[in-house]
């Protein structure tokens, strides 16, 4: 297979050719679609464990007496809430209150903080940070973009755990929910983060690039017995779909603020800093946003719903959709759409239309899926 100049490759390619892997463009990178197919290692994420190539994902660092201070001036969340060791899923805005990217903020020391951001959005979000680095508030704060530097790993499942338990033994520090934590393999520093991206548990690794090869063979190998499979993005999508989780670029974007997007958790508009688009929040919290991002399900088989498909309610269009696709687990279409505000409750029925045909929908509450505890 012919690779393009412009699309980048992750540490793993070669490992994902030997695997048989079907290859396709994601955000300037050429990474892995599926393996033995999306269903099968959805499937296997739900059931057992996945294992998922994210070192396309950006690596940011920043340390200095004042970066905590600097990034609850940047980011939506309110970073003072964490403690050494805890992460957080926050926002970066632009002065009008649209979305430049969302992402995962975890602070690794006292004045030592780590970003992990997406692919597509790395120099957006490099060119932001360091324009505001120029600013006094920027003063004594050391900023590095090391995303050329590691690679990254998600194992996600109801086994990811005791596949990590075996894998990595009984010295490492495992983290709770939210949580990251530093480890030694083969004399190699890894940083192992408990977040993830598609409803179940699991962990995030991240770890030198030199070393990404011999990591992610080892860790498929010793998982093999608990059922761990390797996955690809479009299993990825599908699971992060079911757990209601948004898409950057098709469901967050710089046209669209938080709040419009239900994410106001992840907004501290009552903490005394400014950020980016702050104002503009506060103005669409008190009069209310005219469209809002819903969830709905295909309420019969049929079709499933994909970006850019129309919503109706009678003959009036009220939204399109962002992200759609078949559920494996549910076993109908489900989508997420941004539609008028008045028909985003759940319990709406709406109309969406596929090829020229409309198929009724039901606007439902997030998420479609809920892992057992």
């Amino acid at each position: 297979m012919t690779v393009p100049a412009t699309l980048q490759k992750t540490a793993l390619y070669e490992a994902h050719q030997k695997l048989g892997a079907r290859l396709v463009e994601f955000g300037g990178w050429h990474m892995p679609v599926q393996y033995t197919g999306i269903v099968d290692e959805h499937n296997a994420v739900r059931q057992a464990a996945g294992l998922f190539d994210i070192s396309h994902m950006g690596e940011f660092f920043m340390d200095g007496p004042f970066a905590g201070s600097f990034l609850n001036g940047l980011l939506t969340n309110d970073v003072n809430k964490l403690a050494v060791g805890q992460g957080q899923y926050t926002l970066m805005l632009n002065e009008t209150g649209g979305v430049i990217d969302d992402l995962i903020l975890y602070r690794l020391g006292d004045t030592q903080y780590f970003m992990v951001v997406n692919a597509s959005q790395i120099d957006e979000n490099r060119s932001w940070i360091e324009q505001k680095l120029k600013l006094p508030a920027g003063q004594g704060i050391f900023f590095s973009d090391r995303s050329e530097l590691y690679s990254a790993l998600a194992l996600q499942g109801p086994r990811a755990l005791e596949i990590a338990r075996a894998f990595l033994g009984a010295g490492w520090p495992e983290p709770k929910r939210n949580e990251i934590t530093r480890y030694s393999w083969n004399c190699q520093e890894i940083l192992t983060a408990r977040t993830g991206y598609t409803g179940e548990d699991g962990l995030e690794l991240f770890f030198a690039n030199d070393i990404a090869e011999n990591f992610f063979l080892s860790l498929l190998e010793a998982g093999k017995p608990f059922g761990l499979k390797p996955c690809g993005l479009g299993a990825r999508d599908t699971l992060r779909l079911e757990a209601g989780l948004p898409l950057n670029g098709n469901d967050l974007s710089e046209k669209r603020s938080p709040l419009e997007a239900g994410l106001g958790f992840f907004v501290s508009l009552d903490k005394p800093v400014v950020f980016p688009g702050k104002e503009v929040l506060l103005r669409q919290k008190a009069e209310g946003v005219t469209e809002k991002l819903a969830a709905f399900r295909l309420r019969d088989k049929g079709p499933p719903p994909r970006p850019h498909y129309h919503l109706f309610q009678g003959t009036t269009p009220v939204g399109e959709v962002t992200s759609g696709a078949p559920s494996p687990t549910l076993g109908y279409g489900i989508g997420l759409a941004y539609v008028r505000a008045d028909c985003a409750e759940p319990g709406a029925t709406l109309e969406l239309e596929v090829r020229g045909a409309r198929v009724p929908v039901e606007v439902i509450k997030k998420p479609f899926y809920k892992r057992r505890t």
